[in-house]
This record gives structure tokens, sequence and C-alpha cells, in this order.
């Protein structure tokens, strides 16, 4: 089962492996043909599409069976428009659909968001009560909404969809449109959806409040972290460090919201302020800098076992939190290197390291490793001059970032890893292997810039 993000994303990261939405919508089209020719043959069908894609899909089964179209509004997609000239159409109306014995609902695709009125909630409604046979494409349209078709069957493409049941879709069969396996098994252009965008009408601190914890015997890593995080979209940056690293940390950027913590590196003493400064945060990344002083890592351990916000465990906390396979009681990622992995977790499998850890594992490398113990993808940006000192603390700075922003865990690994890399690249264009840590992070806002558009 996937999520409408999902589905989206895996177009994209289609279109990016060479197959094009276009051929996409021919195969939907003519899968759907297929079941309808099989299932309902001699049978007279009435295709209804919509205005997007959902339609398009519509227009091709159509012109593959030869069967009578009708729509209530003129195709917008450029693909529904393509398709809907290679077919003959029939203006709709509610008597229309008397005269046929299957009707093949193309009204509304995945992406619909908000109640379904007028033409469309009396035509969906006059399909429901239609007493003919109902086969929905890809979903139902209006499925979760105010009201939906429900069908008798839904040939769904590539996967059933987050929502779909037979009590709201009919028998559901699953049609296979070439999607390759790389699509979902790497992360892609496609998954800049699920970036989370600001809202038109939010302000301050609604689009991410981050905390990074680090420092003390090290300033420029959770510098860097945190002038990743800002680059990403996080609204606001908490940053807790001890006073001996305080002023230089603060000297990075003025956008800093600093704390200072007692001493030259964290101790027990700070646990209670750091649980009470990650109570105003969405997240936090806890490790850059820190050093593996025995009192610092007593100090995380206590930390994370206690902390109930989403937290990205990083560099020497990662050393901290290992060898005990500690779990907490909310959402985790691990960042480690494989050295780093192998301390947390030694030689067992990634995915069994997550289930056991009830965590995210970013396992970082040549192609970074994803995994929530269910799912595992791979990330391929980047390139062999991201080397330098600093490139991981980018890297969990923006995931921090996302995480902060409302993305899952295991999305914002993936799509972290993904810009991250895709920053290295464009900074290796310029700086070739003279490229340095804080070079990536100027380029992430361009990547962000870029893919979305």
């Amino acid at each position: 089962m996937i999520s409408i993000l999902d589905a989206k994303a895996l177009d994209g990261n289609a279109e990016h492996l060479g197959i094009s939405v276009e051929s996409l919508m021919e195969n939907a089209g003519k899968e759907l043909a297929e079941i309808i020719s099989d299932k309902f043959p001699s049978k007279k069908v009435l295709f209804i599409c919509g205005t997007g894609n959902n339609g398009g899909d519509g227009f091709v089964a159509a012109r593959y069976l030869s069967a009578d179209v009708t729509f209530i509004k003129e195709p917008k997609s450029p693909l529904a428009i393509k398709n809907s000239k290679r077919i003959k159409i029939e203006p709709y109306s509610d008597s229309l659909i008397e005269r046929y014995d299957v009707i093949v609902d193309c009204l509304l695709g995945t992406g619909i968001d908000k109640d379904i009125k007028g033409e469309y909630a009396r035509c969906i409604e006059r399909i429901n009560q239609s007493g003919k046979t109902i086969i929905s494409c890809d979903v139902p349209s209006g499925l979760g909404m105010n009201c939906a078709v429900v069908p008798d069957m839904t040939v769904t493409f590539h996967d059933i969809k987050e929502g779909m049941n037979e009590s709201n879709c009919g028998t559901i069969i699953i049609a296979d449109i070439g999607i390759p396996s790389e699509a979902y098994d790497r992360v892609g252009p496609g998954d800049m959806v699920r970036y989370p965008k600001s809202g038109d009408n939010s302000h301050k601190g609604q689009n991410g409040r981050l905390l990074v914890i680090g420092g003390g015997p090290y300033i420029g890593a959770p510098a860097m972290s945190a002038l990743a995080a800002a680059r990403v979209g996080t609204d606001l940056i908490h940053i807790a460090t001890p006073e001996s690293s305080f002023t230089e940390i603060s000297s990075f950027s003025p956008i800093f919201i600093m704390h200072k913590l007692p001493g030259d590196h964290v101790t027990e003493e700070s646990v209670e302020t750091l649980l009470g400064l990650s109570e105003k945060c969405d997240s936090v990344l806890i490790g850059p800098g820190l050093g593996t002083n025995p009192s610092t890592i007593s100090a995380v351990r206590s930390f994370c076992t206690q902390c109930k916000k989403p937290i990205v465990i990083d560099a020497d906390a990662i050393t901290a939190m290992s060898g005990e396979h500690i779990r907490r009681n909310a959402p985790t990622i691990y960042t480690p290197h494989h050295s780093e992995y192998m301390r947390l977790c030694g030689d067992m499998d990634q995915m069994e390291s997550s289930k056991e850890l009830d965590s995210v594992i970013v396992l970082k490398g040549e192609r970074d490793i994803i995994t929530d113990g269910t799912r595992i993808r791979t990330n391929i940006t980047g390139n062999s001059g991201m080397t330098s000192g600093g490139t991981g603390d980018v890297l969990a700075g923006i995931i921090s970032g996302l995480l902060s922003k409302g993305m899952e865990p295991f999305d914002a690994g993936c799509l972290g890893t993904y810009i991250c890399g895709k920053a290295g690249d464009l900074a290796f264009e310029e700086f070739s292997f003279g490229l340095l840590a804080t070079d990536i992070i100027d380029y992430v806002a361009k990547v962000i810039s870029k893919e979305l558009m």
C-alpha cells in the first residue's frame, strides 16, 4: 500500500529514469481497457472523464475499446487534452448513463483535497444511483471526501493507495503500468513532492523549530548543522552549547537563538535545561561537536531516553548511544557512517538493527541507505568530492530541519540524503575536489528552488 505522495513521487522518479508520464498514461489506459474487455465482453461501456490525468487515463482506455466517452468539463491537463482529441466525446447528461451497461469513473484522481460540490457532486450521486456496473480508474472519485463514487471494481495502478479497501472500492485489481522498481528503491527528484512547503498564511515558527545540542570541544560542527537546517527552510534554530564554545558558535550567524550551558562540555547538570528547551521545539539534533567525555556520554543517554520530541542522533551522540540498543519512545533517526554503525549495531543487518532500535537508520556512504526496518531505499546523489570534514554535519542538519517541518522520519531521511547529495553535486561542478562542507550548504536552497519549479 502506498500513499498519494508515494504515487506522485513514483511518477516523478519514473520520468527521471526515462519513463515519461505520457508513457505511463498510455500503459494505464491500455491496462484498464484490457481488464474491462476481459471482465465485461459485449457490454456497452461509457467513460465519464474529468479534467486531469485521471480523465486522460480514461480517454486512452476508451480509445483502445472504441467506447463512448463523456465529460462534465473540458480537460485541462496537457496530456488529457492531447488524448481527448483522439476520440469522439459526447456532452454529458444524466440521461446518458441509462444507455450503458458499464460506467467507468475517471472523474477525479488522487489529488483531491477539498469537498466536492456542484456538477461533480451531482454526477457522482447519479453514478451511484444508476444501478449500473461501476468501475473506478485508479481510485474512486472523491475517495475519503464528502461524497465519493462507490464502485463494484477499482483498477488501481502500481499498488493500492492508502484508504482503499473492498468496502469503498469493490474488487481491487492492481495493474502494472511499467514503473521500474528503481523508482521506489532509489530516492530521486520525484521525492521532492514530499518537501513541506510553507503555507501562504503561515508565520514565524510554524515551519519548523529545531534545537541543536552540540559543541564544547568543537565549534564548527553544530554551526554547520544549524546553517544547513536553516537553508532547508527551518524557521527557528536554537543551539544549546557549553559556555566554552558559546561565543564562537554564535558568531557564525545572527539567526541562531543561543542557549549557554555551564562548563566546557555537556554534562548531566544540563539535562533538565535541555529537556525544557526541547519542549519548545519540533525536533532535536544531538551530537555535532559534543565530544566523548564520559559525563557527556551519560548526559546524552539521559536526555535521549527522556526527550519526547523527534530526534536525529548524529556523530558523538551515536557513540554515546552505542552498545546497549537503547529504545526511545519517540521518533528517532540515527545517521552513522560505517564505523559509527559498527559501534552502534555491530554486524547486525541494517533492517534488523532498525527494528531493534525502533528507529530510522541513515547509513552514510558512497550510496546512502535509509531504512525504518520495514522499507529500505538508496540515495545515489553525491560524489567523491564530499569527503571533507563537516559533510555529515550538513546532512544531519538537513534531515533534522525536515523533521522539524513535520516530515515523517523515514521520508525525512530519504529526502535529506537526496537534497544533501544533489547540493554536493552542484557544488562539485564549481569547486571540484576542493569543495568544502560549507559550499554544500550554499547550494541546499538552490536545489529546493530548482527541484520544486
